[in-house]
């Protein structure tokens, strides 16, 4: 697994806000549909359909929001820095500044895995993390997410 074969250096934003975990995710799906073309609408409601099952708020400022979905072969990354943290339902309560959201094919069974387990522990990393919050250039934080590339993947 490596993050260039996930995330397009254009899908990454450093985004001043989001109102809402509503508007946070209308925002992911912009991004998506501008950088990888997927259709906008069926990205918000597969984001919603999958946080209905249980928060993607995985805990210490991250969220991990993920989707199958019709119309893609590969699996596909969104990574936003908030400048404001959001009040997102984590399991630990703490509101959410990094966000790296998944889409796969929805046939996608170990690929789907393997990416989320990548995500989960590149972003478990405080190292990381604290490089990740210390800047607000995209082409900087695509740079730090690129650095933790496939020799720690499953």
């Amino acid at each position: 697994m490596a993050m260039s074969t996930l995330l397009n250096p254009k899908a990454v934003r450093f985004v001043a806000s989001a109102t809402s975990k509503k508007r946070l995710f209308q925002s992911i799906a912009e991004v998506a549909q501008s950088v990888y073309a997927l259709d906008n609408e069926s990205v918000i409601s597969a984001l919603q359909e999958r946080e209905s099952l249980g928060p993607t708020g995985v805990g210490h400022g991250v969220a991990v929001p993920h989707a199958r979905m019709d119309g893609i072969d590969q699996v596909l990354g969104v990574f936003f820095r908030l400048e404001k943290p959001l009040d997102y339902g984590s399991v630990d309560k703490a509101p959410v500044d990094l966000v790296f959201a998944l889409f796969a094919p929805r046939e996608a069974g170990v690929e789907h895995l393997k990416a989320l387990a990548f995500i989960s522990r590149t972003l478990r990393n405080p190292q990381t993390c604290e490089k990740l919050r210390a800047n607000e250039d995209p082409a900087k934080i695509h740079a730090i997410l690129s650095s933790t590339e496939s020799s720690k993947a499953a």
